[in-house]
């Protein structure tokens, strides 16, 4: 995979690009702290699909406005979104309440930042609704009430899957991921 530098509003952003020219895109974030090679069995299995990938190296510090100026860098004007842990929640953030510029949002173990987490937590009670089919895969059982009362704040179609007892979704369930991805990018 390419790695490329990025300059965004809040700072330089290491991204790892791979994949067919295609005109299908799947923009992948890791949790904080995580290492982008989280993906790199997810990303193997989306080029086999024909769909070119970017895995940001590191979420760390990098806001919906940095995300924006990523993807206009990059020309690119429309992409589905992947994430897991703090990733999930950039992707939510950056899918709640802008329509026309993602074509779908697979998160793990993370549900929209207006419903309670499993502790009980509300990270964003004034998030708007996610406007693209979106599909939430829970590794952590006690994560499925969080997902599913995700499904009133996504206006599009909305699909919860359950893979009991995976603490990472991206390193212990790879191809499982990669087909939830791959399933929302096509037009079925």
């Amino acid at each position: 995979m390419e790695s490329r530098t990025v300059t965004t509003p809040g700072g330089d952003v290491q991204v790892r690009i791979g994949g067919p020219e295609s005109r299908y895109t799947v923009l992948l974030f890791p949790d904080a702290g995580e290492d982008a090679g989280v993906y790199d069995v997810v990303c193997e299995r989306l080029h086999t699909s024909d769909l070119r990938t970017i895995v940001v190296e590191k979420i760390d510090g990098l806001a919906p406005a940095d995300v924006f100026a990523l993807l206009d860098a990059l020309a690119l004007p429309w992409v589905h979104l992947a994430g897991s842990g703090a990733g999930a929640e950039l992707a939510w953030a950056v899918a709640a309440g802008r329509f026309g510029r993602f074509a779908s949002l697979v998160v793990a173990d993370r549900g929209h930042p207006a419903v309670p987490d499993r502790d009980g937590t509300v990270r964003d009670a004034s998030a708007p609704p996610a406007e693209v089919p979106t599909t939430i895969v829970v590794g952590d059982v006690s994560r499925r009430p969080e997902a599913d009362a995700s499904m009133r704040y996504v206006t599009g179609e909305f699909r919860v899957v359950e893979l009991a007892g995976v603490a990472n979704v991206p390193a212990e369930a790879p191809t499982d991921f990669a087909s939830a991805i791959a399933l929302r990018t096509g037009s079925w």
